[in-house]
């Protein structure tokens, strides 16, 4: 499952965007969005997603409703 950004949350710091191992997470015009295509949560790079891990605000990087 991918996981997406709750927009009203986001300050756009842009602290997850290196630390995608996938390069799924990207600003654009100045909000930042995750490609759910490519996102897998960090499987087989780390225990957790590591934008989560990072990411100063609390409950803004979620799993994605399907």
């Amino acid at each position: 499952m991918a996981l997406r950004i709750e927009v009203d949350l986001c300050t756009a710091c842009g602290d997850c965007v290196p630390v995608c191992p996938e390069k799924a997470i990207f600003i654009h015009r100045l909000v930042v969005d995750i490609a759910t295509d490519r996102c897998n949560e960090c499987n087989g790079h780390a225990d957790e997603p590591l934008c989560v891990s990072v990411c100063p605000v609390d409950d803004c990087i979620v799993g994605a409703i399907l």
